[in-house]
């Protein structure tokens, strides 16, 4: 259970006590919750002494969610996807070690379905940390130096969730496609803004839950959170790990609604 980001300042003296360093919030997040999605390389690319400080700073059976490149989502809107891939996957994630999750690969409320195009940008993202980085050196020079890092380690698994935002998303061919590829649909909670789509297409689950009344704003009622409670567990019921993350963090809800669902859970 967990929350999309940790630097958020209308969440000091609330969720986080009132003095604490905000060097040490990742580091008090992590023992409150049990996963968190970094949310910054979506926007630019991270060091690899960032991703070692946060693995470092988290403790041992922590799990980070990755939100994939807007270079890749929205720039290049999937097209040709090897290239932007591989500078992402060489700066840096890997040095999360053990507690890399999931990637989670947002789309743009614009882009509809494209059969091809989603099938070729699914067939090229790897599915071991070893493809992983042996995608990632076929980085560019706008990743070089200290600002690449592609030690793999042992292989391990590496899992793909795709978040989609457009209506055309919702249909028994898409579905298909992606439990084909093995790859997670995102069921989202966006207070009726985007499609919600509620279908098992890998062996795991992956939910978003942006806010039901007010997009990334309101806060989950005691009935909403036994809802999602019932709903998780009928699915590690029938075998699935299940990655959930608030992200209604306008108010500050976020936390406190993934600590009230973990509770009902546990």
């Amino acid at each position: 259970m967990g929350i999309s980001g940790w630097r958020y300042p209308g969440w000091r003296g609330d969720f986080y006590p009132k003095g604490l360093a905000q060097r040490r919030e990742l580091e008090y997040a992590s023992r409150a919750l049990s996963t968190i999605e970094i949310n910054g390389s979506f926007y630019s690319l991270q060091r690899p002494s960032s991703y070692r400080s946060w693995a470092d700073e988290t403790p041992d059976d922590f799990v980070f969610a990755v939100k994939g490149s807007r270079f890749v989502t929205h720039m290049r809107r999937l097209s040709e996807p090897r290239a932007s891939l591989a500078n992402f996957f060489a700066s840096g994630v890997l040095a999360l070690g053990d507690r890399l999750g999931p990637f989670l690969w947002q789309l743009p409320p614009t882009l509809a379905f494209d059969e091809d195009l989603l099938d070729g940008f699914l067939s090229v993202l790897p599915r071991t940390t070893g493809a992983l980085a042996e995608i990632g050196g076929e980085h560019d020079d706008r990743v070089s130096g200290d600002r690449v890092f592609l030690e793999a380690g042992r292989d391990r698994a590496v899992r793909h969730a795709v978040e989609a935002r457009h209506e055309s998303f919702g249909s028994s061919r898409v579905t298909s496609l992606f439990a084909r590829h093995g790859v997670a649909l995102v069921l989202a909670d966006t207070a009726g803004r985007y499609p919600r789509i509620d279908e098992r297409t890998a062996d795991f689950r992956y939910v978003r839950l942006h806010g039901d009344k007010e997009l990334y704003a309101s806060g989950y009622t005691a009935d909403a959170l036994d809802h999602w409670a019932r709903k998780i567990r009928g699915w590690t019921g029938h075998g699935s790990d299940v990655f959930v993350y608030f992200d209604n963090d306008v108010k500050g809800y976020a936390p406190h609604d993934a600590q009230a669902l973990a509770e009902r859970l546990h």
